[in-house]
């Protein structure tokens, strides 16, 4: 396929959901794996949802991702600007081209009056739909002459200006994802294509710039497709031809019913933003600030909505960009599933070497005020990685190699605590290992508990208590070895102190 080019054109109205981090990777990957141009274009003709610092969100967090745009906004290109609220201009000529042609007019009705024949058509148990059917008795130019339209805008009356969508049609169009849909033009109503604040409404601005950009596909979710009969006759109305289109999914809640949401995060527990989203209420985490690797990341969202048809699931970038095609997108809802996601965490520490994770251990050691020790942090990296999801439980399960433990888990305590569990511990602080290290640590144990003919449970797990705080951790004798024997002693001895005191 020649010629590809595709867009992601984000609104700046607040941080971007996953589901749009979604869209943008799926052009990425069809872009790439057509050989095509990814570009990123901003569209804020919407000023009244304008949210400050919501467009430098959108680029750090495709930046995060790896979804690095070819052309757009912040990267430049040869139809900038990329930024529609630039762009006023260019919407004009356009528009008045519309105008000219018959394909759109000017309606001057206030909201006032617009408010009322909703409420007049709600009284009725109807809906109002302003189409071919009234338009010629509403306040437009379609009924008003030439001179009364002129006078009005010399006088600057407030006014937008609406696409005049032909009635009586049944346009069957192609979707790359859904097939053919079919829709009934008498059912759309004559969508406003100029504000009266001289912008463009979305509807005209993303026809205009797909066009003049030489957009090829236009991939977008699935929310946008009762916009597709409107856009496809405005792109009959400019005698353009349209780009192909595909319709994505929708992400669903884990319950598998209706769209992802903020709220469905903040009340199971995981993140729907790339990055965290700071407000006057305060932060809101995103999958970045809660550990996941943007690899993982971006290879979950992959497969909400796609599969290769195989029994693969990690794939890198550059795999992803090798197995995508359309025609693999499923046409119904992908539910989000936050256990798999951190499935696909777990998968991607693992397969992360442990130099790598030692450097990103020790961030978390820093900020901790916690000196950091190369050699030292890289053996905990190795005894704890298996069993983690994400960096932090590194320390989260390994923070007792840097912390004596100043309490002792309560359950555990009551499987530990025996008639004689001091007198063993006393006995075992006194016995002579050396060297000290993890291979003769274990044969004197092994000696101790031959000679004082007790179980290994019995020194055991009295010595993880008092190593740990708790029942977790690694093998005895390799923490001991670590820790070392100073260290060893001071904690046996603490342990006991608390022991004598209960």
């Amino acid at each position: 396929m020649t010629g590809v080019r595709v867009r992601f054109a984000p609104s700046p109205t607040g941080p971007l959901h996953m589901g749009g981090v979604r869209t943008a990777l799926f052009n990425y990957l069809f872009a790439k794996k057509n050989n095509g141009s990814f570009i990123l274009r901003i569209e804020d003709t919407d000023q009244n949802r304008y949210v400050k610092g919501a467009e430098e969100y959108i680029l750090k967090s495709l930046q995060w991702c790896g979804i690095i745009p070819d052309e757009g906004q912040g990267y430049g290109g040869d139809y900038a600007p990329y930024r529609q609220s630039e762009r006023k201009e260019i919407y004009q000529k356009y528009i008045q081209q519309l105008i000219d042609d018959d394909k759109a007019y000017y309606a001057f009705d206030t909201p006032e009056e617009l408010e009322k024949l909703r409420a007049q058509s709600e009284a009725k148990g109807e809906t109002f739909t302003y189409n071919y059917r009234n338009r010629r008795q509403l306040k437009s130019s379609l009924n008003l002459s030439k001179e009364e339209v002129q006078k009005l805008l010399n006088a600057e009356v407030p006014h937008v200006i609406r696409f005049k969508v032909p009635a009586g049609r049944e346009l069957k169009l192609m979707d790359l994802i859904r097939g053919k849909v079919t829709f009934d033009t008498s059912t759309l109503d004559d969508k406003v294509l100029m504000k009266n604040d001289g912008l463009p409404t979305y509807h005209l601005a993303n026809i205009v710039d797909d066009h003049t950009m030489k957009i090829s596909h236009v991939i977008r979710g699935e929310e946008w497709l009762p916009s597709l009969p409107l856009h496809y006759l405005m792109y009959e109305a400019f005698g353009w031809d349209a780009p192909q289109f595909a319709h994505l999914p929708l992400i669903l809640k884990p319950e598998g019913k209706g769209k992802l949401s903020k709220r469905d995060g903040d009340k199971h527990g995981f993140p729907v933003f790339p990055l965290e989203w700071k407000t006057e209420e305060g932060v809101i985490n995103g999958y970045r600030e809660t550990g996941y690797l943007p690899e993982a990341f971006i290879n979950m969202l992959a497969f909400l909505g796609w599969n290769p048809g195989t029994e693969q699931e990690i794939f890198s970038l550059e795999e992803l960009t090798k197995a995508f095609t359309l025609d693999k997108v499923s046409k119904s809802g992908a539910r989000f599933n936050p256990d798999k996601a951190v499935w696909f965490n777990h998968q991607y520490i693992q397969k992360t070497d442990n130099q790598t994770l030692t450097e990103d251990f020790q961030e978390i050691l820093k900020e901790k005020g916690i000196d950091t020790n190369d050699d030292f942090d890289f053996q905990v990296v190795s005894l704890l990685k298996e069993r983690a999801n994400f960096i932090i439980d590194l320390w989260e399960q390994g923070s007792f190699f840097y912390q004596t433990p100043t309490s002792y888990d309560a359950k555990g305590l009551k499987k530990v605590w025996k008639s004689d569990t001091l007198e063993i511990l006393n006995k075992f602080r006194t016995k002579e290992i050396i060297p000290f290290e993890a291979e003769r640590i274990q044969a004197e144990i092994k000696n101790f508990v031959n000679e004082n003919e007790i179980g290994f449970g019995k020194i055991m797990m009295p010595l993880r208590m008092a190593l740990v705080g708790s029942l977790q951790g690694p093998d005895i004798p390799i923490l001991m070895d670590m820790l070392g024997k100073e260290e060893v002693l001071k904690r046996i001895n603490s342990f006991i102190s608390f022991g004598e005191n209960q």
